[in-house]
């Protein structure tokens, strides 16, 4: 039999969990039990990849130290990381016993809160001990304590070699309907080697920054399309211009994504359309592209674009409706 064993406190001399559970571990040792330990707070760069550490474990014991609220950040860390990637097929075979000592108020939830996690990613979960201890020095001296603690280490080497049964959880249900929306393509294989690419620091920061230039490519060949065709929308202009007698004015409209405004000039017969720069025009338009690209398919009108804020119009307000009529786009 294996029980590995995972403190998630900070290493502290008085800290009196670190008493019990070399009280738990001593005892086992005794009764032939192979026992191994894991002090998260050594191993806090590559807690990511001790879900592997639960592959040839029969029964595992999860102690932390509540000092001021909740089971500490070591230990959600560990907990998130056998969400991610643990091997959920041989947690569901896991006997979990929790320990939870509190120098303050709260260990009772705390010990409630590792059991929950432990149910809802599948395994097994054993009586555990919680307890208040002011100073160490008392939890030590007392000659109580320490028979609570051996014959708690007692039934939970009993739990674990005879593979007690328990009562099914409604926390299963709870795992079931969530691992619905977050299950993976990934063997336990993959997931664990994901695992140690997720604590290995420089390889993160190499995929960040990977991923940062990649944004930055896209972006920027997104900002060089818009800014290069210099040709959009024109013969879309041209193909429908209709042309009114002795009318005559200059339009700029200002595409978001293109660096350059698209000109319109039209004097009586004439319509010149050509991106730009103008020194004075009767009408400014600001809009985005799929403003203006729902324009020239006939989806939507310069007037109708105006009234819905999809886009602003600065100079002539009759000259502006003069747009619609002038260049009348058809449904396509």
């Amino acid at each position: 039999m294996k029980v590995n064993i995972y403190y998630g406190g900070r290493g502290i001399i008085d800290d009196p969990t670190i008493y019990v559970i070399n009280k738990m571990q001593e005892i086992l040792e005794e009764l032939h039990v192979k026992v191994e330990r894991f002090n998260l707070y050594e191993l806090k760069n590559s807690i990511a990849t001790l879900p592997q550490t639960l592959k040839d474990a029969d029964g595992i014991i999860m102690a932390t130290t509540v000092e001021w609220y909740g089971i500490g950040g070591y230990m959600q860390q560990f907990l998130d990381a056998c969400w991610l990637y643990g091997d959920k097929e041989k947690i569901s075979r896991i006997y979990m016993c929790p320990v939870v000592m509190s120098t303050t108020y709260g260990e009772r939830e705390a010990k409630l809160n590792l059991t929950t996690a432990w149910e809802i990613l599948g395994g097994l979960p054993c009586s555990g001990i919680c307890g208040y201890i002011e100073n160490t020095i008392s939890l030590e001296m007392n000659p109580q304590y320490t028979t609570i603690i051996e014959k708690k280490v007692e039934n939970i080497y009993r739990t674990i070699s005879q593979k007690i049964s328990s009562f099914p959880a409604s926390n299963q249900a709870v795992k079931q309907k969530v691992s619905m929306s977050q299950a993976t393509d990934l063997t336990p294989q993959e997931t664990e080697q994901l695992s140690h690419y997720v604590s290995d620091d420089s390889y993160v920061q190499r995929q960040k920054e990977d991923l940062q230039e990649l944004g930055s490519l896209f972006r920027d060949m997104l900002n060089n399309e818009g800014a290069d065709s210099e040709t959009e929308f024109v013969g879309d202009f041209r193909k429908v211009f209709k042309p009114q007698a002795g009318f005559a004015a200059e339009y700029a409209i200002y595409i978001k994504e293109k660096k350059n405004p698209l000109l319109i000039s039209v004097i009586g017969p004439n319509a010149d359309c050509r991106y730009g720069t103008a020194a004075s025009v009767d009408v400014e338009i600001h809009m985005d592209r799929n403003t203006m690209e729902d324009i020239v398919h006939g989806r939507m009108t310069f007037q109708r674009a105006f009234m819905s804020g999809a886009m602003k119009n600065k100079g002539d307000f009759k000259i502006m409706r003069t747009l619609d009529q002038i260049f009348a786009f058809e449904s396509r």
